[in-house]
């Protein structure tokens, strides 16, 4: 920087020139900061890649708020009304002689009592004058010789808290309970029926009333087999079943929520054609007098007297019409109204109005395995398009209109048509292209999610369980861990406390009321 001129020393043409010459230069400075600011708004347009943290081991972004929500995070409130006072204690102070009482200053602790806690019943006993015996009743909630609120701590642990059972006994012991394995094994059942019927309960009010569903499964061990754990659920409800089966026929079994029925209506047979089941075939059952069959040896009968024949193979005539009797039976049952079942493209889920996760289609062209540059550049250019395809998606499901879904089905075409010359990455895409209406189902359904990463998420306790469970050795004990496990998701997502729901179910002395999830279920999932 040049030295500053002596003012007072310039004459009058010398002010003039040195004026003249700021003034170019706060002239070219306005310019400067005028093509900054251009270049600032243009890149701040660019549709680069969010720097949201991102989810998923591809790196698709999964969590994108809606753009009308800009509320920003506030302050953590008090906490202190939301306590419960169970009890109130007086501290005295050691003060002087002649000081005066000003009050008391409130100190509020949380503690938690948990100990062995031993009742002893008298029971009476009469004999009435004909000799007849009688001894009062037990209490409500006794399960062998535990009381319901241990029986509530039992369950909570072991389903809320992962414990295994031989961990729940050592921490029993530890507490003071006298309890075996074979007894907390008894805790952990359903005798009476009433979770796993509220489990059905809870499914069947979501299949009726439910915009979409997504599914998942994965492995469960049972009496020593592999087997497959499936997830049903949306934002409101989770259920889960086991079985030793993965093929369609299981997943549309697990659907109909517990019936037994086999229909041959108009659903069942439009199935079937679209499962090209033969059309003399199809012509057999739709003239048949007989569409209901209560039973599977029912149903079998029936396909013995219409003469369906059995090929082994996957085109199965047995197998299909099977699948379009189940299929008929759900739907005149009143499930899948209008419901679009959303999945990762496994086959089983095929059915229905079916719609396909964004986040697993991305994470095929992610997990290529690539070789030279060309590839690799290939590889990262399309994993870039199909992002910012992906987050234009979110975005239309805020605010949908006509001529934006028109505009990113085109997109999609130019995507997915795009040849790079890396004919393995070419050859997947001509496959996504070919999954383009299942894909583009949130064009015409904005309320259904791009993802799976819901059913996902309620799974992981499944595959927790199976982490650190050998599985199940009875049938009991699988239907009863599915349907605690799928009741306590429910209650999550309902914003309810599975303690709290737990203790009302048995019957636990002073704890709060907790209506029917089915019909919590019904009420959220019902559009309004």
């Amino acid at each position: 920087m040049s030295p500053a001129p002596d003012l007072d020393g310039l004459s009058n043409a010398d002010l003039k020139q040195l004026v003249l010459e700021l003034l170019g230069r706060v002239a070219e400075l306005e310019r400067l900061v005028a093509t900054q600011r251009e270049e600032i708004a243009r890149l701040k347009d660019l549709k680069g890649r969010p720097t949201i943290k991102p989810r998923t081991p591809s790196g698709m972004d999964t969590q994108t708020a809606s753009p009308r929500s800009g509320r920003k995070p506030g302050r953590r409130g008090p906490k202190a009304s939301q306590l419960t006072i169970h009890e109130e204690r007086v501290m005295r102070a050691a003060v002087p002689a002649g000081s005066r009482f000003k009050g008391y200053e409130d100190f509020l602790v949380q503690d938690l009592v948990v100990r062995s806690h031993g009742i002893r019943i008298r029971r009476e006993r009469w004999l009435t004058p004909d000799g007849h015996p009688i001894v009062a009743p037990l209490p409500d909630g006794i399960v062998g010789h535990f009381g319901p609120d241990l029986h509530r701590y039992v369950l909570a642990l072991y389903h809320q808290g992962q414990l295994t059972i031989p961990r729940l006994v050592e921490h029993l012991t530890l507490l003071g309970v006298l309890i075996s394995k074979r007894q907390v094994g008894r805790l952990l059942g359903d005798a009476d029926g009433l979770f796993r019927q509220e489990a059905t309960a809870v499914l069947r009010a979501g299949l009726r009333t439910a915009r979409w569903i997504s599914v998942d499964d994965t492995g469960a061990r049972h009496q020593g087999r592999n087997g497959t754990c499936t997830q049903i659920g949306n934002d409101h409800f989770t259920w889960f079943g086991t079985t030793t089966s993965k093929s369609r026929l299981n997943f549309l079994e697990l659907l109909r929520a517990g019936h037994t029925d086999y229909v041959v209506n108009a659903e069942a047979l439009a199935y079937m054609r679209q499962r090209a089941l033969p059309q003399p075939l199809i012509a057999r059952l739709a003239q048949a007098s007989e569409t209901t069959f209560s039973d599977p040896p029912a149903w079998q009968r029936h396909l013995e007297q219409v003469a369906m024949p059995s090929r082994p193979g996957t085109l199965d005539p047995v197998r299909l019409a099977t699948e379009g009797a189940v299929w008929g039976s759900l739907k005149a049952h009143g499930f899948l109204p209008d419901t679009v079942i959303l999945s990762d493209d496994a086959g089983q889920f095929d059915v229905g109005e079916h719609a396909l996760c964004w986040v697993h289609a991305e994470r095929l062209i992610h997990q290529l395995d690539t070789f030279t540059d060309h590839q690799r550049a290939a590889q990262t250019r399309m994993r870039r398009l199909v992002w910012w395809f992906y987050r234009d998606l979110k975005l239309y499901r805020y605010e949908p209109s006509r001529r934006r879904r028109s505009e990113l089905r085109r997109r999609f075409d130019r995507i997915f048509a795009h040849r790079t010359g890396f004919a393995t990455l070419d050859r997947l895409l001509g496959r996504l292209r070919a999954n383009k209406t299942e894909l583009l189902r949130v064009l015409e359904r904005p309320e259904i999610p791009l993802h799976t990463n819901g059913s996902e998420n309620d799974i992981r306790a499944q595959v927790i369980r199976r982490k650190i469970s050998a599985g199940t050795r009875s049938d009991m004990g699988r239907a009863c861990r599915d349907a605690f496990l799928g009741l306590s998701k429910t209650c999550r997502k309902l914003g309810l406390s599975f303690w709290d729901y737990l203790g009302d179910r048995l019957r636990v002395a002073h704890a709060p009321a907790v209506p029917g999830l089915a019909d919590l279920v019904r009420a959220r999932c019902s559009p309004a």
